[in-house]
């Protein structure tokens, strides 16, 4: 591929992928630790979210295995705060879909105009993540 440095792009998409893969956990754990009123449909969202990490995380590595990388098998670190109202998730999904933003917007920056299909595929990975973080803001607003 012209003038791609295959080997940083893979770096980002192992980092990528543990992102994704931490986010399968932090969703999971989350969903269970959420109390109230409003439960049901905030778990039935942070499971959802969980599936979605783990697509997102096995799109990164066939990418990668695509471009002779290897995959990792580790996850980015999960900070345990151990504050679980309904809000504090909010906040720390927010900030992980943040980081995920980011991420792959280093991606973008390493394709872009170099190839067609990863920088369309970063730049959709990024329209997700932030669309997922509009829903996150928005879910937050009754908290003030």
């Amino acid at each position: 591929m012209k003038d791609i440095d295959v080997k940083k792009v893979c770096e980002i998409l192992n980092e990528v992928m543990e992102c994704e893969l931490a986010g399968v956990v932090r969703y999971t754990h989350s969903s269970m630790m959420v109390s109230g009123p409003h439960r049901i449909p905030i778990v039935d969202f942070l499971k959802e979210q969980a599936n979605e990490s783990l697509l997102h995380a096995q799109q990164a590595g066939e990418i990668l295995t695509g471009l002779d990388g290897h995959p990792t098998q580790n996850i980015a670190k999960i900070k345990e705060t151990n504050r679980h109202t309904i809000k504090d998730i909010l906040e720390e999904s927010l900030e992980h879909e943040m980081h995920a933003v980011d991420l792959y917007k280093d991606l973008l920056s390493l394709v872009e105009d170099r190839s067609i299909y990863l920088e369309e595929y970063a730049r959709g990975m990024i329209g997700e993540e932030e669309q997922h973080s509009l829903e996150l803001k928005k879910m937050l607003k009754d908290f003030g």
